[in-house]
């Protein structure tokens, strides 16, 4: 066996530890909990599959870099998404939905979404294990919305449903219950439909860009170095609303895109016209 290298299996690690986290703070979420402790539960729960995703992103450039990559990282690194990105997001939808008092039934509905969810995770990762090309310069785009890109998707409603509230009554000054109960109801709507939407992408043929690889692996000059400081700007000024935008944009645009192009797209295989053969030359 070779010698197991410690600072990415620690990164990947600390993947799958903030997946259990995760986990952790949004079983605290019940109905006999205060509302404020529930939203500070919800933020925290979303919060920590964004730290998931950055450890995810650190540990296979710094085995790259310190060229330690393996086929035991690559494996641990599988396992630990299923749990951050598969198990989280979609217990996480157990909690945004509406629950059992309202609708029994609807409820069942959310824990089948989830279920759906957990499975095309599941699916989109196996798929990528057996499609990736060892070689970091393929790395450009994916076949599907990539797992991480998905469990965005949810904890970015679970982050909105968190901090929101109050960002808009320290600085709006607008009335903080009406403002709770809006949040509350579109989240409980937006979560499961927005899951299953989600869930579908994982799976389909849609491509999608690297992002993190055009950052990290593509050339550096100074409007990547603008860019990225523009977006830790916007996060830290709207960070109850920047992940929302963040993710939802990265996991609609380009199934639209493509949409778009394939009906623009010319049909080659359509038949050229036919030539009338009693028709008068053209001069």
């Amino acid at each position: 066996m070779k010698k197991i290298a410690v600072l990415p299996t620690l990164l990947t690690l600390g993947n799958g530890i903030c997946g259990l986290v995760s986990i952790a703070f949004a079983s605290k979420i019940t109905p006999e909990t205060a509302l404020a402790v529930n939203e500070a539960n919800f933020a925290w729960a979303g919060w920590f599959i964004l730290f998931g995703m950055v450890f995810d992103v650190l540990d296979g450039y710094v085995a790259r870099l310190s060229k330690t990559a393996s086929d035991f990282g690559g494996e641990l690194d599988s396992l630990c998404d299923v749990v951050t990105f598969g198990v989280t997001p979609a217990f996480l939808l157990l909690k945004l939905g509406p629950g059992w008092e309202p609708s029994a039934f609807l409820h069942q509905v959310v824990a089948g979404i989830a279920a759906l969810y957990f499975a095309c995770a599941s699916i989109r990762l196996a798929r990528f294990n057996v499609e990736n090309n060892p070689d970091p310069g393929s790395h450009k785009r994916f076949r599907g919305l990539p797992s991480p890109g998905a469990a965005g998707c949810i904890a970015a409603l679970a982050i909105l449903r968190g901090e929101f509230v109050a960002a808009l009554d320290t600085r709006l000054n607008i009335d903080q219950e009406a403002a709770r109960v809006l949040i509350i109801k579109a989240v409980e709507i937006l979560a499961p439909i927005g899951a299953l939407v989600v869930a579908l992408l994982m799976v389909s043929n849609v491509p999608y860009p690297h992002l993190t690889g055009k950052i990290l692996r593509g050339k550096r000059h100074i409007g990547h170095l603008i860019q990225v400081l523009l977006a830790g700007i916007i996060l830290l000024m709207f960070r109850s609303l920047a992940p929302l935008l963040v993710f939802w944009i990265y996991a609609f645009v380009f199934p639209m895109r493509s949409l778009v192009v394939r009906n623009l797209r010319p049909d080659t295989n359509a038949e050229p016209p036919k030539m009338d053969e009693h028709a008068p030359p053209q001069v």
